[in-house]
């Protein structure tokens, strides 16, 4: 009996829970390789500057806690995210030679952030259309 429970607790999970959390990864994998792909372009990366991920993603976990930490104190949180640049800008420095790649790094995230935004209105508008 316990056995029957188990099994039948498994195939409704598989049907019931597993496609929404799937759905929900690919979206934001999704979003995420579209992330990379950008910035990949955007900086024009080789595979010789594959370590340019590991100290991306560390800096953007950084700058990401520092903007919730204080979220209604904008002064607070720049001069947080300025500190954090400054201590990975020779970082960056370092695997993309250029200061001009450098510093795009530092608004790669704004550009990107903006045309998703630019692309998530225009599809709401043309739904508000069709409808």
């Amino acid at each position: 009996m316990k056995r029957l429970a188990t099994i039948t607790f498994v195939i409704v999970w598989m049907f019931v829970v597993s496609p929404n959390t799937i759905h929900a990864q690919q979206r934001g994998g999704n979003i995420q390789g579209l992330r990379i792909e950008f910035i990949t372009k955007y900086l024009k990366l080789t595979q010789e500057e594959a370590s340019f991920w590991t100290v991306f993603y560390d800096y953007n976990d950084e700058v990401r806690k520092a903007r919730t930490e204080a979220p209604d104190d904008i002064i607070t949180t720049e001069e947080k995210v300025l500190i954090i640049r400054k201590k990975y800008k020779d970082a960056f420095k370092k695997i993309l030679i250029s200061d001009d790649r450098v510093l795009k790094v530092f608004t790669i995230d704004r550009d990107f952030n903006n045309l998703l935004k630019a692309e998530m209105e225009k599809r709401n508008a043309d739904k508000k259309n069709n409808q």
